[in-house]
């Protein structure tokens, strides 16, 4: 998981202090020594743990700190703020041009995931409201350009590829022509990649910018690799010059070091973090909320985001009405777990919730969803309307059904009659279910932060 040693570290570090009463020096010395060594351990350059740890210390020394009635609090907020400007300090977008089509090239290292982040980006893209078209000018690499047509086929999203032709700036200027025809506002450039940074891709890539005029360069680099992802990024922009970073595979980088450095060795934002295998598994990138997560303090704006694009407001519309003729049966509750399950892992989502970071003896098991799909679709269409029918014998033929126990059965109808009852509430509240459906509704996510 993202950031996990550092992110245990800094809970346990803040943790300590955020109930102090008062905070002497050598309280704030002993925390600082810990955040260095944790930043450290994360991979982070050395230069800029220094320049971190000594901007708290700064902040924290000042009056209004070790006056105000909570100084361990304030102390909590320094480091998340100092983390915020450290990760970058504002979400940073991309310069979508008035005159269309954007042209976005990526460019990075063979194996730093160009071409899946070519067909992420271009699936985030078209979630947006924009029409992309993805161009493969890798033309040395062997199955690149075949590679992209299947990322293109799986999601629906239109490849231009001339696989006559080396000449990446040829490629690429038909690929425009083609864009400008069909109203493609956005075209995705998948370039080649080296195991190596050398002079011929480089020069490459800066015919590529010179004759193409890109408005966004993206330099997609591997997390995993730290350090030398932070150097490869330094390069890249001195070399060709960069807009942005995109960090793949931030899911498994469990120390977090280039996410922690690349804005500050580089000057360029990250504006996009890949956390998943699946084409769908991309997000911006929210230096406050990745703050946020880090400390332990959850993420809500994520959740709320994720459920307005998982969850189908019409079908939420007319599962309400629904509802106010009838019970609300396995049927519906077989649909609202499949809008769930939409959102991803259960089990990620809840380490977004303030709080549930710090329970560890909570195990959330995301087979669960499996097993009780399972049994709703073992049972009739008479059983799902109504539970009542399910007596011994009906119990123990959807258990081997499913592959469950009757304990199983007998588990899951006495959680679902919980739920049908405070459906039944929901019915009185017009609109219930579709703020139920959301998350949170404005307001109560207004109270909850305060």
């Amino acid at each position: 998981m993202a950031f996990e040693g550092l992110s245990s570290r800094l809970q346990e570090i803040t943790r300590k202090i955020r109930g102090k009463a008062r905070i002497t020096d050598s309280d704030l010395k002993e925390m600082l020594r810990e955040v260095k060594l944790a930043l450290l351990e994360a991979d982070v350059n050395y230069k800029i743990v220094k320049e971190f740890t000594e901007s708290i210390r700064e902040k924290a020394l000042g009056q209004d700190v070790l006056k105000s009635l909570t100084p361990g609090q304030q102390v909590v907020k320094i480091v998340k703020d100092e983390l915020v400007e450290l990760l970058g300090g504002t979400e940073s977008k991309v310069n979508f041009s008035p005159n269309p089509p954007t042209i976005v090239m990526l460019v990075g290292l063979q194996g730093s995931g160009k071409t899946t982040t070519a067909g992420k980006l271009a699936n985030l893209f078209r979630k947006q409201g924009k029409k992309p078209l993805l161009v493969a000018c890798d033309v040395y690499r062997p199955a690149a350009i075949k590679q992209l047509q299947v990322v293109g086929k799986q999601l629906n999203i239109p490849v231009f590829a001339n696989e006559t032709s080396k000449d990446v700036v040829h490629i690429a200027r038909q690929a425009m022509s083609v864009a400008i025809s069909k109203l493609n506002d956005v075209v995705i450039l998948d370039t080649a990649g080296r195991l190596h940074i050398d002079e011929e891709l480089m020069d490459e890539l800066k015919r590529l910018k010179t004759n193409i005029k890109p408005h966004e360069i993206l330099l997609v680099v591997d997390s995993m690799t730290g350090q030398d992802a932070v150097n490869v990024a330094e390069k890249f922009n001195d070399t060709v010059g960069i807009d942005g970073v995109v960090l793949t595979k931030l899911d498994g980088d469990t120390r977090g070091g280039a996410a922690l450095s690349v804005k500050k060795v580089t000057g360029k934002p990250i504006k996009f973090a890949a956390t998943g295998e699946k084409l769908s598994d991309i997000e911006v990138f929210h230096p406050d909320r990745m703050a946020q997560r880090i400390l332990g303090m959850g993420d809500i704006l994520s959740v709320i985001e994720k459920a307005e694009e998982s969850f189908d407001q019409e079908q939420a519309e007319k599962l309400e009405k629904q509802l106010r003729k009838r019970e609300f049966d396995l049927d519906d509750y077989l649909t609202q777990l499949r809008q769930i399950k939409k959102m991803g892992s259960f089990s990620s989502l809840l380490k977004l919730i303030p709080g549930f970071n710090q329970l560890k003896d909570v195990k959330i098991d995301d087979k669960e969803f499996v097993r009780i799909e399972a049994i709703i679709c073992s049972m009739t269409k008479e059983e799902k309307r109504d539970i009542r029918l399910l007596n011994g014998s009906r119990r123990q033929r959807i258990a081997k059904g499913s592959g469950t126990s009757v304990q199983e059965i007998n588990k899951f109808i006495k959680s679902f009659e919980m739920t049908q009852k405070m459906m039944k509430k929901m019915k009185s509240n017009k609109g219930g279910l579709k703020k139920m459906m959301k998350g949170i509704d404005e307001n109560s996510l207004k109270n909850f932060m305060k």
